[in-house]
């Protein structure tokens, strides 16, 4: 068809690439169109479409120039205006022509012509949703897009958040997004019977992108779809209402090794895979896919398939972007004997992917090309499955967690939403280790009916686990906020009923110097949380600066001085006092408050954050002279 598509994920910050993007890029590459992938600063897509369209025209009218070479400049001059950067690019004085065409995109991009109708590049988007906190920067995206696309009909909106709230995204945007999994044919608006949702992931589109994806050396799959639970706060129910007990993967995922290269691990985003009639099958497939207990992953040549495939015209920007990535790790690899492969490199342009070309690249290749064998390891590593989403610990039997052991699944991950279940949890967990499962991780929700004594009990039975069982279980702390009430679904304000505002920032405080994740050490676990529950119920209620810089304040004395004020209140000012400290709001509480006792008590609370800072900082200070 040859239409220009243009796929974005918003500008936030998240783990997992977008397999639903990178789907769509397959589908519509099969239908013959051309695909671009952006996430990013969207002001950097339009300034580098109006670049493009600008060297266009700087080549029609003087070739003789390698105008790639000075894409700084331009953008520079295109984005500010700076006639210093104007007066760096060549021809400019010389040329009437040359010193028009930059001056007409220059106020092409100020006065935001890519917007206007006529200018307009994109024949599809399609836009991706993830969580519902990221409400405004999702709805500032959709927004940017819709002035994009030639007709505001062609702007799709999927994904996550798209599912859960369409209506409000409908009354923000006036679109109408696609709700779940594409699962039907026609399902973006084409006259074809494609599933997109079977089809193979297009691996490639992640090269374009400067943003680098944490989880990004494994092969991303479902072997399950949906879940038969209904929990109250989970919203699976409603993204895949249909629970699809086998997706085998294993076919898939050795054409993609031919495509893509090798991935070490095997990232499975099944919601509730124990729940499968087909769980022996699943294990199966996944050893028949090659990760059997003892398989192991040598790095691939990532150069030699970059070249590959920019021979083969897959995505010839992306694998450009690619090659020069390995142009640079070669040459850092290479230390002081990187000179000679760095002047060659350097006389083609190859060391920068803007002035980088797929005739250059492939011209030096023969040159180059053994230099690479020192790039990648060819010592056997470990592989790990991970069923990402956690097991139903009510679905843990002996049968299966033998049958799992057959695979390199770590961590283990068992849900723990509650204390009621605990005991069921613990059964879980012993059975996971009886059969090897050693590493086990999981997420506890807090905030949502629980009490916080009852999130202190979980994870003080984990750390008490692991030293029974000799085990490493890995807990994520994640707060419960309702992703569908229209007063909380784009924040994170939501306060649940047995909770408040400070002691969820004790929890988030703790975490903090946790690196959000609670581990083995019952040491380290009583420091940080509490040796018994009443030492936790006191952290509750400890000022936040006291928490971070816990051994400052416990040393010199200031710890004490607050927990000896806070307990010789008589229990009426103390209920008064707690009401403004559970509130977490220390700004105005002296227009209120007049009693002596409990403004001596509030006082510990106005102790910020800064005042610690100047503290460590003045104490920097006075070492350095004393060095001196």
């Amino acid at each position: 068809m040859n239409r220009n598509i243009l796929l974005i994920e918003p500008n936030y910050k998240n783990k997992y690439p977008p397999m639903s993007l990178m789907k769509i890029a397959t589908y519509y590459k099969l239908l013959g169109d051309h695909v671009t992938f952006f996430k990013g600063k969207l002001q950097d897509l339009v300034l580098n479409d109006t670049y493009e369209a600008l060297l266009k025209q700087l080549y029609e009218n003087d070739a003789s120039i390698f105008w790639e070479k000075y894409k700084p400049e331009i953008c520079k001059y295109l984005k500010k205006g700076s006639s210093e950067e104007f007066y760096k690019i060549p021809l400019v004085e010389e040329s009437l022509i040359i010193n028009s065409l930059l001056k007409y995109y220059r106020r092409y991009f100020r006065n935001k012509e890519y917007f206007y109708p006529e200018n307009r590049i994109y024949d599809k988007i399609a836009i991706t949703t993830l969580f519902t906190f990221y409400w405004d920067i999702t709805i500032d995206t959709i927004k940017f897009a819709k002035q994009l696309c030639k007709d505001e009909k062609n702007v799709l909106v999927g994904g996550v958040m798209a599912s859960i709230l369409p209506n409000y995204i409908k009354k923000e945007t006036n679109i109408y997004p696609i709700i779940g999994p594409l699962i039907k044919p026609k399902m973006l608006g084409d006259d074809n019977n494609i599933i997109i949702d079977s089809l193979p992931l297009d691996y490639s589109i992640l090269e374009e992108i400067d943003y680098v994806y944490p989880a990004n050396n494994g092969y991303l799959a479902y072997m399950t779809r949906g879940c038969i639970n209904k929990c109250k706060f989970c919203a699976v129910p409603k993204l895949e209402p249909e629970y699809k007990d086998y997706l085998p993967i294993a076919k898939q995922l050795k054409l993609d090794e031919k495509v893509f290269g090798s991935k070490r691990n095997l990232l499975l985003l099944d919601n509730n895979v124990l729940a499968s009639s087909r769980f022996n099958d699943i294990i199966d497939n996944i050893k028949l896919a090659g990760f059997s207990k003892d398989s192991t992953y040598i790095e691939p040549n990532i150069f030699e398939i970059a070249i590959k495939n920019l021979k083969k015209g897959l995505n010839d920007k992306a694998y450009i972007k690619c090659i020069v990535k390995e142009y640079k790790r070669l040459i850092k690899k290479l230390g002081k004997n990187a000179q000679e492969i760095y002047d060659l490199l350097d006389k083609y342009y190859l060391l920068n992917a803007d002035t980088a070309t797929k005739k250059s690249i492939l011209d030096t290749y023969d040159m180059v090309k053994d230099k690479f064998e020192l790039l990648y390891s060819k010592r056997p590593r470990k592989r790990y499955v991970d069923f990402n989403q956690g097991i139903d610990a009510r679905l843990i039997t002996e049968d299966n967690m033998k049958k799992m052991a057959e695979i390199p699944v770590q961590p283990v991950r068992i849900a723990f939403d509650n204390w009621k279940m605990h005991k069921i949890y613990e059964k879980a967990v012993r059975i996971a280790v009886k059969y090897g499962h050693k590493n086990l991780s999981n997420y506890l929700l807090y905030n949502f009916e629980d009490t916080p004594l009852e999130l202190y009990k979980r994870l003080k039975l984990n750390v008490d686990l692991c030293e029974e069982l000799n085990a490493s279980i890995y807990s994520f702390p994640m707060k419960y906020h309702p992703i569908e009430d229209p007063d909380y679904f784009s924040n994170r304000d939501y306060i649940g009923k047995h909770w408040n505002r400070k002691f969820i920032r004790t929890i988030q405080a703790i975490l903090n110097s946790t690196k959000g994740k609670v581990g083995k050490g019952k040491s380290f676990f009583e420091e940080a949380f509490g040796k018994n529950e009443q030492e936790f119920e006191k952290l509750l209620y400890m000022p936040e600066v006291m928490i971070i810089y816990r051994f400052y304040y416990k040393n010199n004395g200031i710890t004490e001085k607050w927990w000896k004020c806070f307990n010789s209140l008589p229990q009426k000012k103390l209920n008064i006092a707690k009401n403004i400290i559970e509130s977490n709001d220390f700004s105005s509480y002296e227009l209120e408050i007049f009693d002596k006792d409990i403004l001596n008590l509030l006082s510990y609370y106005k102790i910020t954050r800064d005042d610690a800072e100047k503290h460590f900082n003045n104490k920097n200070v006075k070492k350095s002279k004393s060095n001196n």
